[in-house]
């Protein structure tokens, strides 16, 4: 089958090892085929080709963790990226757990296997292409905001260096759940597009007119400081995140003084992918779609998520 992947892997030059070609991998015998109609890129592709997650003995490697599709039985379906053991009622807590693309085939390719129980209905009022953006990127915002991050209702929330796919989907979903959201963004065309989805765009480290409940980082060393200083007392600083570096230093004497929570997050549970979608239907939420490519010009949209000069999801239409 026709498909995207890593055939070499280079720190520096990440795009030297993207090959799209015919390549057939084996998967586990007992699991489903999806047909893929769309998916979509994240930088977890990027990092990949740089060989974080991925070793070299893996390769070659379909890259991808978000498609939609049709499966063996005719239904419509999104595919949920994390593959863990089924005894675990959290899968994103199993120490063993792994993303599609990571030890398993991705889904830039005509087709991509996986357990059925990674299966998740697809609901007819979306698309495949507003269906491909949710599985990774925007399942993170949501377990960010509601499960790690208790949003309360009419909360307040901070978006740290908002036009990623996290960040800008953060946006979307708090406001969304009716909360007050607030979005930093170094480029001042972002902060308009991030104004026209209902935040208050800002500069970094701009003063907010309150501390909020919960703040979205997914930025690290630059950002951590000017986060810790704009959560109320109580509030939760959710990280999925270091673009920007890690090693942060953190004022104690305001995390314990404040009581304030900082926490980790990582993708989210199949059940969750389940509740976004329909919020996604119920409020008619639908992701922010920075450009739509087809599989033939894959290597153009990898160029384009690689230049950063992104503001939301970078789709691919595989029937073109």
């Amino acid at each position: 089958m026709r498909a995207a992947y890593a055939s070499s892997i280079n720190p520096d030059n990440p795009l030297a090892g993207l090959t799209v070609g015919e390549l057939n991998p084996e998967t586990p015998t007992d699991w489903v085929s999806v047909d893929v109609r769309a998916s979509s890129l994240n930088h977890h592709d990027l990092w990949s080709l740089r060989g974080v997650g991925l070793p070299a003995d893996r390769l070659p490697m379909v890259l991808g963790c978000d498609a939609a599709g049709v499966d063996e039985d005719g239904n419509e379906v999104v595919v949920h990226a994390v593959i863990g053991s089924s005894d675990i009622a959290d899968e994103t807590m199993d120490p063993g757990r792994t993303l599609l693309s990571e030890k398993y085939p991705g889904t830039l390719a005509e087709r991509v296997r996986v357990p059925r129980r990674n299966l998740v209905p697809k609901p007819v009022e979306l698309s495949f292409e507003e269906a491909a953006c949710l599985p990774t990127a925007w399942l993170t915002a949501y377990r960010m905001l509601r499960v790690r991050g208790r949003l309360p209702e009419d909360g307040s929330v901070l978006v740290q260096g908002a036009g990623g796919g996290v960040a800008t989907a953060a946006v979307v979903l708090a406001a969304a759940m009716g909360a007050r959201v607030y979005a930093t963004s170094r480029d001042e065309g972002k902060r308009d597009r991030i104004a026209a989805l209902g935040a208050t765009a800002l500069e970094p480290g701009a003063r907010l007119p309150e501390r909020v409940d919960v703040v979205i980082e997914t930025v690290g060393e630059p950002t951590f400081d000017h986060s810790v200083k704009c959560t109320r007392p109580g509030g939760r600083i959710v990280v999925s995140g270091a673009t920007a570096g890690y090693q942060v230093p953190v004022d104690l004497r305001r995390v314990f003084f404040l009581q304030l929570e900082i926490l980790g997050s990582t993708m989210g549970t199949r059940d969750e992918l389940a509740a976004l979608l329909s919020l996604c239907v119920s409020h008619g939420v639908r992701p922010v779609v920075d450009t739509v490519f087809g599989f033939s010009e894959v290597e153009q949209a990898f160029a384009r998520l690689e230049s950063g000069d992104v503001f939301g999801k970078l789709v691919l239409d595989h029937s073109r």
